[in-house]
């Protein structure tokens, strides 16, 4: 079974969204959003993250704080995104490879499918 922490500033998402994972046989670690990402992975030893925070803003700051540390840079990453179009245009400038977007509205399966993908790259 993977493992996947999902940062999420929406408890209530959050809630729904591990969930939805868990019955897609997922064990998910949730967290709402926090500057400590890269404590959370390394107590958790996740196999891929998922970021869902209201203002892209703030996923963004986690995706690069995550891709500063070498050792990630190729670390599977799902980020669910209500300005999608804004989102690509910064994953692209970053050369973000091994992350996949999702626009909003999602369902659970939209994400169960992406980290799906993303994992068996790996």
């Amino acid at each position: 079974m993977s493992r996947v922490l999902l940062i999420d500033d929406t408890p209530e998402i959050a809630e729904l969204l591990t969930f939805a994972l868990r019955d897609h046989g997922y064990d998910v670690v949730a967290s709402g959003f926090t500057g400590e990402i890269t404590t959370l992975l390394d107590e958790h030893q996740p196999d891929a993250l998922v970021l869902d925070c209201s203002a892209y803003e703030m996923s963004e700051a986690l995706f690069d704080s995550v891709r500063a540390d070498e050792a990630r840079a190729t670390f599977p990453i799902v980020i669910i995104s209500d300005t999608p179009e804004r989102a690509d245009v910064s994953l692209r400038a970053r050369h973000a490879d091994h992350v996949l977007l999702i626009p909003k509205p999602f369902t659970g399966s939209h994400v169960a499918r992406a980290l799906d993908e993303l994992t068996r790259a790996r």
